[in-house]
Formats: structure tokens, sequence, C-alpha cells
């Protein structure tokens, strides 16, 4: 480490425009969201009632998750070739489309059998429309990805919490009812987006049918994949099963399950982020596992009040993990997004397509705990995997971050384009002078927000790179030499990338931007100032910490 003095400066993000100040196109696309992110826990607690209405069994009336998550699978690694050709809009119509028709008819459905082979359908539209959602949100969002990534992410909080409320009120009536009552709200989400949502562009390139599968041989994809099919098992455990444990009122399954769907909302949004920049993925994942594996259990052992506050509960590791598993799989290999996050949403769903059909099974023929134990024994299994494969996911533990050529630096100003970067630059040629340093290094983080199997780049490649040269403009200006530096980060890594960075360039002391309030990208992920300083303080040597205001 170098004996010069250096100091790290950091700004904050730019206030954007209003968040309610929209075009209607973005309230259409979310509010269809909500409809289809709600048929994932809609049937939770009309399971029991599906059962005595049509007379089947516990195992038969789980092949309802079976077959929807066997089409959403299957569908991952053809969607993204459709899209790529059709473009968002049409995908998304013919996504919403099908879920109108298809939940129509389950409505109606007078057999077990008939009802399965609805929800296949059903699941043929979710993956057209949830795979397009996102792109579409972005591109017609004001305010930049920031904002379209916080309207997605409500719209999946609100659909997966509201979902066991919309089937247990409407379900208490009827069963058929919640089928019915999606089709409406859905058909009025389709009309919206039919009406207000534009053209859009079709992407750039065309992804093959085989990308996915293909890309599913890269070493490290493939463990993150294989561990998350392990980790979604018991996911789909407590999903599809632990209702028929709980044989409790609509009202009571669907209170519960809307508990659970909160804490998966809120965790998988706002305190994900957090653990993994404060202490890293693996040991996040592995913890939180472990916690999932006891819930399933005390599931196991326990009496309806047991199993009801471990499914609530369940909800908040539930939503540390999505997140976190979605962001090993986007950032482990060089295949790009889109193609790796086709293949690993195939096989972590394809786990939806085995656990609610065997769970079912393994407690009718030995009973109800040594089927929450195989599904704690695949929990643990996740972790197990990636750790014994960790050579294969070093790259995206970023381990060693900096560049190999990275230049050594006296001082690193980490600006974001916002106007607090004018004093910062103002205190760094200051400092410059003062210290009779001739070069500094310019440093911008292009962060990523990830998202429930998908992930969003906050800003173009063009913008960040403006960014950089116009604070390398300004910083020469004030005489100085200067060396520019990207990095490219999931938000939850973005402070710990910097920092690993200037650790490398040499840095003893660190110049933090003051923390900044009512940020949406703070709101989402954290400051990257606290966070840092955060992270610096858990270092034995590491550099000292001052914030500029």
């Amino acid at each position: 480490m170098s004996a010069t003095e250096s100091h790290l400066s950091i700004a904050a993000p730019k206030a954007a425009s209003s968040f309610r100040d929209q075009p209607i196109a973005v309230w259409a696309t979310a509010f269809a969201c909500v409809v289809g992110f709600m048929s994932i826990g809609l049937v939770d607690p009309i399971l029991t009632a599906i059962a005595a209405g049509l007379h089947a069994s516990a195992s038969q009336v789980s092949l309802l998750f079976t077959s929807y998550f066997f089409v959403t699978s299957i569908m991952m690694l053809i969607t993204g070739f459709v899209s790529s050709r059709l473009g968002s809009r049409i995908t998304l119509l013919i996504g919403a489309a099908l879920i109108i028709v298809f939940a129509a008819l389950a409505g109606t459905s007078q057999s077990v059998a008939e009802l399965i082979g609805f929800r296949a359908g059903w699941g043929l539209g979710n993956a057209f429309f949830v795979v397009t959602a996102l792109s579409v949100l972005v591109a017609v969002t004001r305010g930049g990805t920031g904002k379209a990534v916080l309207i997605y992410e409500a719209a999946i909080g609100l659909g997966l919490s509201g979902g066991p409320l919309v089937g247990a009120l409407l379900g208490a009536q009827s069963w058929r009812y919640p089928f019915f009552g999606t089709a409406t709200l859905m058909g009025i989400g389709f009309v919206s987006i039919l009406l207000f949502l534009p053209k859009l562009p079709k992407p750039d390139k065309k992804i093959a049918i085989s990308a996915p599968i293909r890309a599913l041989g890269h070493p490290g994809l493939f463990t993150v994949s294989l561990a998350s099919f392990f980790y979604f098992f018991a996911f789909f455990t407590v999903l599809a099963f632990a209702p028929f444990v709980l044989d409790l009122s609509a009202y009571a399954v669907g209170g519960i399950f809307f508990g659970w769907g909160v804490l998966l909302a809120i965790f998988s949004v706002f305190v994900a982020p957090r653990v993994d920049a404060r202490f890293g993925i693996l040991p996040v994942i592995s913890i939180c596992l472990v916690l999932l594996a006891a819930m399933l259990i005390a599931m196991g052992v326990g009496s309806k009040l047991v199993v009801a506050v471990c499914v609530i509960l369940s909800g908040a590791v539930m939503g540390v993990c999505n997140t976190l598993f979605t962001e090993l799989a986007l950032e482990v290999s060089d295949v790009p997004r889109p193609v790796a996050s086709a293949g690993y949403n195939f096989l972590r769903w394809f786990a939806g397509v085995i656990a609610p059909f065997a769970v079912p099974h393994l407690a009718e023929a030995f009973g109800v705990l040594p089927a929450f134990s195989v599904a704690a024994v695949a929990a643990l299994l996740a972790p197990v995997v990636m750790g014994l494969r960790r050579a294969s996911i070093a790259p995206a533990m970023h381990e060693a971050s900096a560049a190999p050529d990275a230049p050594q630096a006296s001082i690193i100003i980490a600006v974001d384009g916002s106007d607090r970067d004018g004093r910062v630059i103002e205190q760094a040629i200051a400092l410059a002078q003062s210290s009779a340093i001739s070069s500094v290094t310019a440093l911008h983080v292009r962060m990523r927000e990830v998202v429930e199997g998908e992930e969003a780049a906050l800003e173009s490649e063009e913008k960040a790179k403006r960014i950089l040269a116009n604070a390398s403009s300004k910083l020469a200006a004030g005489g100085l030499e200067v060396n520019e530096l990207l990095l490219d980060a999931p938000a939850g890594q973005a402070a710990r990338r910097a920092i690993d960075h200037a650790l490398a360039a040499g840095a003893r002391h660190l110049m933090l931007g003051a923390p900044h309030a009512h940020e949406i990208e703070d709101l989402l992920h954290g400051s990257f100032a606290l966070t840092a300083e955060a992270l610096i303080h858990t270092m034995k040597d590491g550099p000292s910490v001052f914030f500029a205001y």
C-alpha cells in the first residue's frame, strides 16, 4: 500500500422528477404486473376448497402448481426467442390474453384434470407476460431506470401479497371466483395496455432458441442455477404444501400468506441489497437457508400456530434469497444477461414442477415431518453445492475487483453525475495542490438493480462514460492528470467494489460524499456512503474515512 495519503470522494445521485409524474402506460403495465404476480399465491387459500369441490386429494390439487410451473419453466427457454422477434409490447399483450382465457376457463373446470390443464395454459401466459414487463416499464417510465425498477418492485410486492387476499375474499364464496376475478382484472389490464402503451422498438439482437440451454453449460451459471433449484424446492414446499397442513379457512390461509408475501417483498427489495453490501452474498444465503431449513422442521413437528408463524417468517428469508440468487446468476458468467436469466429461471422454476408433486406424495406415504424434512435437506443442499463448486462462482464474488492494470492512485474521486460532483471535485483539486499530487483517478460505478429473476442497469454505458468525461475535464482544468475507471456492479456490491479498488490502488484515507436522503435509489439499496463507511470500519488495517459535505 502506498504511503502517500489518498482520498476517495463519493457523491450522491441526482434527484429526478416526481415519482407520480408518469404516463398512463406505466400505470397500465404496473397494474397488469400486479395481476400477473397475484397468480402465484392466488390458489393457496382455496386449495382445500378445490380438493373438496372436485373430490380430489391434496397431491392431485398440488398439481395446479406443477402444471403451471412446468409450462412456465419450459417457456423461459422460449420467451426470449419470441420477444426478441415480436417486440415487448406484442409479447406482453399475448401473455395477458392467454392469462385472461385460461384463468376464465379454470373457473369453469368440472374436474381436477381440467383445472390442472387450464393452469398450464395460465403458466404459458404468465411466462410471456412477466419476462417482458420490466423491459416495458424501463422503456416508458419517466425519471430513469431507478423509478421503473421501484414501480416493478412495488407491483411484485402487491401481487405476491395481494394474491392470497384476493383468493381468500373471493374463494370464501366459491373456489371458482378467484379465477374469474383474475380474468376480469387482467382484462382491464389488457385493454389499458392496448390503449395506452405505445409501440416499442424491437431489440437490436435476436436470441437463439437454444441460447439459454447452451448458457447453462457455463460452470458458474449451472452451479448457481442448480443451487437455486434446491432452494426453490423448499420454497414451493411452503407455497404448495403448507396450506394443507394448516387446514384452515380461506380467510385464515389468505391472511397467513398475505403476511408471507409482505415480508417477501420487503426483504427482497429493501433488505437484501443492504445485507449483501454489508456481509457478502454467500454468507447471507447460507445463513438464510439454514434458517429456512429450521423453519421447515418446525412446521413438521409444530402446531398449526407454529406452522402459520413459520410460513410468515419464511417470507423474509425467501425475499433475501430470491434477490441474491438472481444477482449471483446474472454476475457469474459473461453470458448476455437476458440469456443467463432465461437459463437460470428455467432451472429454478422447474423446482415448482417437482416439489408440489413430490412433497404431498411423501406426506401421504410417510407423514408430514418426513415431507418437510426432505424440503429442509434441499434447502441445505443449496449452499453445499455452491461451497463445493466455489471456484466456478468466484467471478461473481469479485474478491479481486480491481483491474490488474489499475494504476496506483494518490487520490481517487468517485463521481455519479449529480450536482454534488462539483463540490467533491473542488475538494479533490485543493487536496492535490496542497499535497503536491499531479495525477488522480476519477471512478464511477455503473449500478444495476436486481429484481425477481431480472436485472436492470440504472444508467446506460454511454451516460456512465459521459459522467466520467465531465469529471475528468473539470479535474484537468484544475491542472491534474486524470485516469478514468468505470466499474460495473449490482447496487448491493457497488460500495464494496469501489473500496476494493481503492485498496488495490493504495488508498489510505477515504473521503466519502455526505449521505443523501430521500433518493429513490437509496430507498432501494441503501446509501452508498454509509455502506462504504460501515465496510471500512470492519477492516483491520483499512483506510480512515472522512465525509465531504
